[in-house]
């Protein structure tokens, strides 16, 4: 044989042996994004149901018969109720306002309507109070505004949209 059929050879088998060591690492290169991707998609998940598990959680502590039951202050003027009730609720709002970049709008906007409806129907109702009234009389109208208006129960729409939508998630 003359060197230039074995120096073709030798490249050729070289250049196979590059190839074929190069060929797997392609493939594990494909998997290892692969499954980069399935756990960034897994860590979205779990983000968006932790979102959904804070705003359930916000809907709950801003439910007006709840926020009643924790602020009750016995002592304490309607109109210091209203102040202390309408404060509560838009701080719970703010302490929970990012959660807005892993949900839905649909469930965000449940969650600011619920707020803002429940600071209006304080708000009104308080100023429907004479002077002299308690921080107990606003309560005890917001419980039976609760009992007889419809609108009274819109946290419970807020919180099946957002577990619904949580159910999504899964």
């Amino acid at each position: 044989m003359n060197n230039t059929v074995i120096f073709s050879i030798l490249i050729a088998l070289l250049i196979l042996n590059v190839l074929w060591n190069n060929w797997p690492d392609k493939n594990k290169t494909k998997e290892s994004a692969s499954g980069q991707n399935l756990a960034n998609d897994a860590n979205t998940k779990l983000m968006q149901l932790q979102a959904y598990e804070r705003l359930v959680l916000l809907v709950e502590r801003i439910a007006l018969p709840n926020l009643i039951a924790r602020l009750n202050t016995p002592g304490i003027s309607a109109r210091e109720a209203q102040v202390l009730l309408t404060q509560t609720i838009k701080q719970e709002f703010e302490h929970n306002i990012t959660q807005q970049i892993y949900v839905s709008a649909d469930a965000w906007k449940a969650v600011k309507n619920l707020k803002d409806q429940n600071i209006y129907i304080i708000n009104q109702l308080a100023n429907n109070l004479p002077p002299n009234a308690s921080g107990v009389d606003l309560n005890k109208l917001l419980l039976e505004y609760l009992m007889t208006d419809k609108k009274g129960n819109l946290y419970e729409v807020a919180s099946e949209i957002i577990s619904h939508e949580a159910k999504q998630v899964l």
